[in-house]
């Protein structure tokens, strides 16, 4: 690892701060941009199908910008990039349905937190109106949900997070563990928070057996690509209530699914990659 051509950079609550504060300014820098455009040409960009895309785009990437500045070639000497090889057929075959069966469980975990009452029913209702902004175009929804976010969550989450934690002598599970909270944190809402965090530990054992950010943002488009897919042609982001099944169904076959592929993947097949 000494000799890695990928640098050996550590996160700490500097590295958090960077991040956030390069996150803030891509942010402003569209905001500006769109009320100079407003003023300039009479016309709101931030009504238009793609601007949250834009807006959201331009934030991560100077984060990740700010992080690769600041910190890994202050500290690394080294420019910030990954590891992005693909590993052998086997893993795929033991990855995707490891990842399809956690899907099924957290749908059922999430399902338990309510959606009515005083708090939970405004809450839930706000945050369906930001989902359903979302599905009015569906090319815009895919680009962004399929593309643009696993490839940019990806980085920051697993690369960045994960990766310097680890790098920086943090139990691999707990650098797992803490990057998918802080994953969850991100989604700002109760429902969503416990499927990232579950998934986002899916994706971060991944990450770490396969030393291949490839492998998580593949899982990562394929898990929002399925739940893109089952709002805009199924009206709903609920297997059970797509497929009209019970939700203990979905459940049974989530942990069978999860058990078998997760032992194949870290037992039997003792699969570990070497990040050269």
């Amino acid at each position: 690892m000494e000799n890695s051509k990928y640098p050996k950079f550590t996160f700490t609550w500097f590295g958090g701060v960077v991040l956030v504060v390069g996150l803030f300014v891509g942010t402003m820098a569209v905001s500006l941009f769109s009320t100079f455009w407003k003023v300039v040409f009479r016309e709101n960009l931030e009504l238009k199908d793609w601007f949250l895309m834009l807006a959201n785009s331009v934030g991560f990437l100077t984060a990740i910008a700010f992080f690769d500045f600041f910190i890994v070639r202050r500290t690394t000497q080294k420019r910030l990039n990954f590891n992005l090889s693909s590993v052998n057929f086997s893993t795929y075959l033991l990855i995707f349905p490891m990842m399809a069966g956690m899907m099924f469980i957290s749908e059922f975990i999430a399902a338990q937190i309510p959606t009515t009452g005083p708090f939970f029913g405004d809450f839930y209702e706000y945050f369906t109106q930001l989902m359903n902004q979302l599905t009015d175009n569906p090319v815009v929804m895919i680009i962004m949900t399929v593309i643009m976010a696993p490839i940019f969550e990806e980085i920051i989450f697993r690369g960045i997070i994960q990766k310097g934690l680890i790098n920086k002598g943090v139990e691999p599970w707990k650098a797992i563990l803490y990057a998918s909270i802080i994953f969850g944190v991100v989604h700002g809402n109760p429902w969503q928070f416990i499927s990232a965090v579950m998934l986002g530990c899916v994706l971060g054992l991944v990450y770490h057996k396969t030393k291949s950010l490839l492998m998580p943002i593949l899982l990562h488009a394929f898990n929002n690509l399925t739940l893109s897919l089952l709002v805009l042609y199924g009206k709903d982001e609920s297997f059970a209530k797509v497929l009209h099944v019970s939700e203990w169904l979905i459940l049974a076959v989530g942990i069978v699914l999860f058990s078998l592929f997760y032992y194949l993947f870290m037992k039997k097949y003792k699969v570990h990659y070497a990040e050269m």
